[in-house]
């Protein structure tokens, strides 16, 4: 009997994809003051190695589902493999910031068609049965990747240079390689609807504009006007592309979508929660580092605690849902989610580590079952034609939300010190974002219970003992 069925091959493969494209996003976050003094640049200019890299990503992910209908699944992956590893190797060999800057948003757009087009070939490959639980391996890395990122990065800065955080894609992305030829399927749509290239502007641009608006604000960029004039009009333009949509038959991002209820409620509810995820990676390191006094390093291990967390709620999330169902388990860890948020917060410097350590191990177990939720149920009653329009409106607004979170976070952090008159930032003021963004996640609590007792009940294996005039009541 093979160690490993088709299935979990297949999610492995998509997975270290994932993880590859997570850890590039946040790896370089601690090696930035290396680039910018190897380069020859303030730190401040050599943030643009992480704000070009969002651009890239957010342009091409409403248009991944398109793009993988139009040239087949395991066509767009490997080509999005090899633009990803190719500018992987120019931007470890840049010698100029604008050089890099290209490199990464080249990398940005292999990283938008990797993700969206990955989940749907998993999606098309999988039975609904067994989707719960190979979607939890291929939510790891989504876990793991923003705490991994910069305890990595300042490792491999410190023993070899900046350029190897980016070397160390190549031999993942020729392992991926391998193994998409080898493993993944070539889906195609037999009839490729029209491309839509204005919403691709609008919608692709307006998101571009928003993410950098806030990739901008988490990095605390001046002038502060030009990142709410980014914002502004990443708004404004992604607004343009509801007219738009109204009038052309194969929109690029499908808000029909939405009348169907599972997936409609894990968008809504995912929201809620994705702003505290996205929020996370912001807040933590600055609460550890400026307010707790520790240096990146010890700072890098306490974060670590959170993927162990997710790695140990691996052994027993699919029993969970089978026994509870998404209904409540949703509930549960929507209100764990903002319980966890709210401790960090209670936690003083001063005080031992291991109880925020302990916090972090819940906050990582939580996210894991929160996010294997409301990837699986959101297809649950999708039909098959409609996977490729799905995953790219679900991952573009994966993104939008993510990169609310950071902007949520930095205004409450800047809000609160100019409130309470702190000449610097404070732990008091970073307690102020985590419980902000908690009480936001939350929200997901109530969107989740207006789920019925046998919502995905085909995704979980859950059975439902409530009366059916019950079940139907909450249906509607």
């Amino acid at each position: 009997m093979p160690l490993f069925r088709r299935p979990q091959i297949i999610a492995l493969t998509i997975s270290s994809l994932l993880l590859m494209e997570q850890l590039d996003g946040t790896i370089l976050a601690t090696a930035l003051p290396s680039i910018a003094q190897s380069l020859q640049v303030d730190p401040v200019s050599a943030s643009v190695a992480l704000t070009s890299y969002i651009v890239g990503l957010a342009i091409f992910i409403p248009a991944s589902g398109a793009v993988a209908d139009r040239f087949g699944s395991r066509t767009t992956l490997l080509t999005a493999i090899i633009l990803f590893v190719s500018c992987s190797v120019l931007c470890g060999q840049a010698t100029s910031l604008s050089v890099l800057a290209i490199g990464r948003m080249l990398q940005g757009i292999g990283g938008a068609l990797m993700v969206p087009v990955g989940r749907l070939v998993l999606l098309r490959s999988v039975a609904k049965s067994e989707l719960l639980g190979t979607m939890m391996w291929m939510m790891l890395p989504a876990t793991l990747g923003p705490m991994l990122g910069p305890v990595l990065g300042g490792l491999i800065t410190s023993a070899l240079s900046w350029r190897w955080t980016f070397y160390i894609n190549v031999p993942v992305g020729v392992l991926g390689l391998f193994m998409t030829w080898r493993h993944i399927p070539q889906i195609r749509e037999p009839i490729v609807k029209p491309f839509d290239r204005i919403g691709m502007l609008q919608a692709g641009g307006g998101l571009a504009l928003m993410s950098f608006g806030a990739e901008m604000i988490s990095h605390n960029t001046r002038p502060y006007w030009l990142s709410a004039g980014l914002l502004v009009t990443g708004v404004a333009l992604f607004a343009t592309y509801f007219r738009h949509m109204r009038h052309y038959s194969a929109p690029l991002l499908d808000f029909t979508l939405m009348a169907v209820p599972t997936f409609r409620l894990s968008v809504t509810g995912g929201a809620a929660s994705r702003v505290a995820v996205g929020a996370l990676p912001f807040l933590l390191p600055s609460l550890l580092q400026i307010g707790f006094g520790l240096n990146p390093a010890q700072s890098g291990l306490v974060t670590f605690a959170a993927p162990v967390g997710a790695l140990c709620s691996r052994l027993y999330v699919t029993r969970l849902f089978r026994r509870y169902g998404f209904r409540n388990m949703m509930m549960l860890s929507g209100f764990g989610a903002a319980i966890t948020c709210a401790i960090i917060a209670m936690i003083r410097p001063g005080w031992p580590v291991w109880p925020l350590t302990f916090v972090l191990i819940c906050s990582g177990a939580v996210q894991a079952i929160q996010f294997s939720a409301y990837n699986s149920i959101a297809y649950a009653d999708l039909p098959e034609t409609r996977m490729s329009a799905a995953t790219s409106f679900y991952s573009t607004f994966q993104q939008i939300m993510l990169s609310a979170g950071i902007c949520i976070a930095a205004l409450t952090v800047t809000v609160s010190r100019i409130v309470f008159r702190h000449a610097e930032v404070t732990a008091f003021d970073f307690d102020a974002g985590f419980l902000v963004t908690g009480a936001i996640s939350l929200l997901a609590v109530p969107t989740a219970a207006m789920l019925a007792p046998n919502a995905g009940s085909a995704v979980s294996g859950h059975v439902s003992f409530e009366k059916p005039d019950e079940s139907s009541m909450r249906n509607i």
